[in-house]
């Protein structure tokens, strides 16, 4: 692993330098100090402490279940696990939706308790107004358009987004009026790889950071544990490249485990007092 001493911090200055430049940006998710001191040293832009902590950490069906607490303390961990890249919060269900009032100060709490650098709000046009407050009392705004997984149910499960005319013109209209509030960088996601394309190119500043969106966006974000193979068997979305399987590796290191303290082989002289 290398050091971090003498790379530069990740701002959301870094986005906005990045899509200028056409260089590439990384981010991932994680929700634990240790594996977020393992992105920051491999030198990740960003960290994304996903709301995907309900169904990969907390075991439920989707995102919404997941409360602000619980974020809050996921975040709290990986921020103390990183030193470079840019923390960003995902916003959890109904932690924003209610009012102006309750998405300020929840987007605040993710800053001030669990020393985030920006949050991440789902939603297009209809969101503008309270993520232009948020971004206005100084907290900086990652968007999300696509397939917004805390609105799962009214998509009817995940569908890709973008193959009709209508919802190419909303997908569209919301990336520029999600830039003109202010957002430095947005997610999209599940969508077909043409309207990435075209968003991407129309907007002047804003990143756009795709997972299951084409190639042509300024950057890419995954799941860590999906990317690892710690994963639900028969969870294959075609966007997702498995860069290892970790899941017979563990199996089979707890099963070695266990023989050895059945068979008094652990803890062997070396390794007693």
């Amino acid at each position: 692993m290398s050091s971090t001493k003498n790379i530069k911090k990740t701002t959301i200055q870094t986005f906005i330098n990045k899509k200028a430049k056409g260089e590439k940006i990384t981010v991932l998710t994680a929700y634990d100090y240790f594996i977020a001191k393992l992105l920051d040293e491999a030198g990740i832009d960003s960290i994304l402490v996903g709301d995907s902590a309900s169904n990969v950490i907390h075991g439920y069906k989707n995102t919404l279940p997941i409360s602000m607490e619980v974020m809050l303390a996921h975040t709290a961990a990986v921020a103390r696990g990183s030193q470079r890249a840019l923390i960003i919060a995902d916003m959890p269900f109904l932690s924003f939706q209610p009012s102006l009032e309750t998405a300020i100060y929840n987007a605040g709490r993710f800053l001030k308790e669990s020393n985030a650098e920006a949050v991440k709000i789902e939603g297009g046009i209809e969101m503008v107004p309270t993520i232009k407050r948020i971004i206005e009392c100084g907290i900086p705004v990652m968007g999300h358009l696509g397939l917004t997984p805390q609105s799962i149910h009214r998509f009817g499960g995940p569908k890709v987004q973008g193959r009709k005319e209508k919802s190419r013109s909303y997908l569209m209209e919301s990336a520029l009026a999600l830039e003109a509030a202010g957002c430095f960088a947005m997610v999209l996601e599940l969508m077909e790889a043409s309207v990435a394309k075209e968003i991407t190119a129309a907007l002047k500043t804003t990143a756009t950071i795709g997972i299951g969106a084409g190639v042509d966006c300024d950057g890419q974000v995954l799941v860590i544990n999906d990317m690892l193979g710690l994963r639900e068997e028969g969870f294959e979305p075609k966007f997702l490249r498995e860069y290892a399987n970790l899941t017979p590796l563990i199996s089979e290191a707890i099963k070695m485990y266990i023989a050895d303290v059945k068979n008094k082989k652990f803890p062997d002289e070396d390794e007693s007092y």
